[in-house]
């Protein structure tokens, strides 16, 4: 009866069935942050422009839709121009995490043996680090920087992915279909990243996603507290920490990027989850 009803409805019944209102919401936020990420510093080439006599307009002035801060510098374009900073970061942090996850999580679930001890020992002693702090810490004695912070956060976020990476690999590898490949004969290489990876690209793809959303809120926090990018930099966090003095002056210079960071990271986990069970309903057989 549920197989006649579906293919009575019309494509578009059916293309509405598959996306969600709040996907479809989440997309929208998602491709205009995009936009504003790569085109932000076209449209606001001098976003940190100061103008003291201009300084603390409230949202609505004319000329200032979100107004201004102390300094006299556009709210507005600070946020647009913002978005790069805020994005491009997690999501390097994102994928270069799970690539670190991809290679490790794949040899040490294939191989096991001495391999997947040290790697497996790596991430335990990775994941018993606070990944803040431990940000906080590292940057502070390096000296701080966007790209450091970059680097650091894949490293204390790469232990989740290998270890995702490594059960779905595990899980795998116990199947009729590896062992048939061992007896053709086939390199470990192949089998590894020809065989097994696609068979768990939906973990990957669906953690690499959630990891956006949580390297965007981290590397935010991280801003706030002045370790992510340096002053005078356009970015969300670094308004959050730059205008809390203004907030009852100027409330959108504080709850605009607030409510970005939040808008960003749960559409990006919404649009994550429902691609991941997109992606488990096609390569589920029933």
């Amino acid at each position: 009866m549920t197989a006649a009803i579906q293919l009575m409805q019309t494509p578009n019944e059916r293309r509405r069935r598959a996306l969600p209102v709040m996907v479809v919401l989440s997309v929208t936020i998602l491709v205009l942050a995009v936009l504003a990420a790569l085109f932000g510093n076209l449209l606001y080439p001098d976003a940190m422009k100061q103008d003291i006599l201009s300084g603390l307009l409230p949202a609505g002035s004319p000329g200032y839709p979100l107004g201004t801060d102390e300094l006299g510098r556009d709210i507005l374009a600070m946020t647009v121009a913002g978005a790069a900073s805020a994005l491009v970061g997690p999501v390097c942090v994102a994928i270069g995490s799970m690539i670190l996850g991809v290679l490790l999580g794949t040899l040490a679930g294939y191989e096991r043996g001495w391999l997947d001890f040290v790697v497996s020992r790596w991430t335990d002693l990775l994941l018993a680090l606070p990944v803040l702090l431990a940000a906080i810490v590292v940057s502070g004695v390096l000296g701080g920087g966007y790209w450091i912070t970059v680097v650091l956060l894949i490293l204390l976020f790469s232990p989740s992915d290998i270890r995702i990476v490594r059960a779905g690999v595990l899980e795998q590898t116990a199947r009729p279909y590896i062992e048939a490949a061992r007896m053709l004969s086939l390199s470990r290489w192949r089998v590894m990243f020809r065989h097994i990876l696609p068979n768990v690209s939906t973990l990957v793809l669906t953690n690499v996603m959630l990891n956006v959303a949580f390297a965007l809120v981290a590397f935010s926090s991280l801003s706030f507290l002045g370790v992510g990018v340096t002053p005078g930099t356009a970015d969300w966090g670094r308004q959050l920490t730059d205008n809390r003095a203004i907030m009852f002056d100027n409330p959108a210079a504080v709850l605009v990027p607030a409510l970005l960071i939040i808008l960003v990271a749960s559409a990006v986990n919404l649009v994550g989850d429902w691609a991941g069970q997109r992606l488990a309903q096609v390569g589920d057989p029933a």
